[in-house]
C-alpha cells in the first residue's frame, strides 16, 4: 500500500497516521499563491529530492499551493508519453487557467498541465467563478481551450457566450451538482486513459466545508461518487484547500492576495474549521486508498 505524503508548507494539514510530513514551512512565503520562475524550478529539485520513490496521495495545505500540482504531475512523464497519454481531472471553483506574468501561480498552472506531451485532456469540474464568465473570459489562457485540451465543467455562472466563438464544448453549463457529475461520470465510462486526480476542496459548499477560497456547491458525496466510478485509473492524486492564516511578507503579494479578496477568517472559527478539515480528509484518503 503507498501511503499518503504531506508537504508541510502552512501547518495546516495536521498528523496523518501513517502519512510521510515533509517540512517545506522554509519555502511557504517565497512559494504561497505564486512564485517567479526561478524559484519554483529550485523549488521543484528539492521537491523531487524529497519525495519517496512510491507514495500515495498527496496533500498540501492551502488552497494557495494547488500550483504544486504541476510539479507532482509533471513527475508521471517517467511513465507516460504522448503515445501512452493520461486525462487530469481538477475538482476546483475556479478553472486556474488565468494570465499570469510573474511565473507560476495558483490560478495560472492548469494551462502548463494541459502542454504537456502526455496528458491528452484537462477537465476543471464543478467552477461557479466568475472566472469564466463574459467579463473575465481575456484573463483566461485561451490556447488549451480553442485547442481542445482544456474543458470547464460549471454551475452558476453564464457561458452561453462561448458558443458564438466556438468554444462550446470547451465550456459546459449545468442547472445542477447532480446533473454535472452524472453527465461527467456518463462521457467517462467507457474511457480507458489513467487519470491523476486533483482535489480543491473551494469546491463544496460552505455547508459542508470552509476554506481560503469563495467556494461552489458540490457536496462531499460528489467527489465520492467520482472517486468511486474512475478509482481503477487514478495513478496520481492530491488534495488541497485547507484552511490557514496567512500575511505575506511581500507587499506584492499583500497586493495579488487582496486583489483576490479572500475571505477573512477569524482565530475563533479556525480551530474547528480545521478539524472539520481534517475529517474530511480522512474520508477522501479512505476513498483513495489503493
Amino acid at each position: 500500500m503507498t501511503l499518503p505524503v504531506i508537504l508541510n508548507f502552512d501547518q495546516s494539514v495536521g498528523e496523518i497516521n501513517d502519512a510521510k510530513t515533509i517540512d517545506f514551512t522554509q519555502w511557504q512565503d517565497v512559494i504561497r499563491f505564486g512564485c517567479n520562475e526561478k524559484n519554483f524550478q529550485k523549488f521543484k529539485m528539492q521537491l523531487q529530492q524529497s519525495l519517496p520513490e512510491n507514495y500515495g496521495t498527496v496533500l498540501m495545505g492551502s488552497g494557495d499551493y494547488h500550483h504544486i500540482s504541476l510539479l507532482l504531475i509533471e513527475q508521471l512523464a517517467k511513465q507516460y508519453s504522448a503515445d501512452n497519454p493520461i486525462e487530469v481531472i481538477i475538482f476546483d471553483n475556479h478553472p486556474d487557467n488565468m494570465r499570469y506574468l510573474f511565473g507560476v501561480h495558483c490560478g495560472s498552472w492548469v494551462s502548463y498541465v494541459a502542454s504537456l506531451p502526455f496528458v491528452s485532456h484537462v477537465h476543471v469540474l464543478g467552477i461557479t467563478s466568475n472566472d469564466i464568465g463574459l467579463w473575465h473570459f481575456w484573463e483566461n489562457r485561451w490556447s488549451p481551450l480553442f485547442h481542445k485540451k482544456l474543458t470547464y465543467w460549471s454551475l452558476d455562472v453564464n457561458v452561453s457566450w462561448a458558443k458564438k466563438i466556438g468554444l462550446n464544448q470547451a465550456f459546459r453549463h449545468f442547472d445542477s451538482p447532480d446533473d454535472l457529475i452524472t453527465q461527467f461520470l456518463s462521457e467517462q465510462y467507457r474511457n480507458t486513459k489513467p487519470i491523476y486526480l486533483s482535489i480543491d476542496k473551494d469546491v463544496l459548499s460552505e455547508e459542508v466545508i470552509h476554506t481560503n477560497w469563495d467556494q461552489g456547491k458540490l457536496q462531499t458525496y460528489h467527489l465520492l461518487d467520482t472517486i468511486s466510478s474512475i478509482k481503477p485509473r487514478i495513478i496520481g492524486s492530491d488534495i488541497t484547500g485547507e484552511l490557514s492564516i496567512w500575511q505575506p511578507k511581500s507587499w506584492f503579494k499583500r497586493l495579488l492576495s487582496s486583489l483576490d479578496k479572500q475571505p477573512e477568517i477569524s482565530l475563533e472559527n479556525l480551530n474547528g474549521w480545521q478539524q472539520e478539515q481534517y475529517q474530511l480528509n480522512l474520508i477522501l484518503l479512505n476513498a483513495l486508498k489503493a
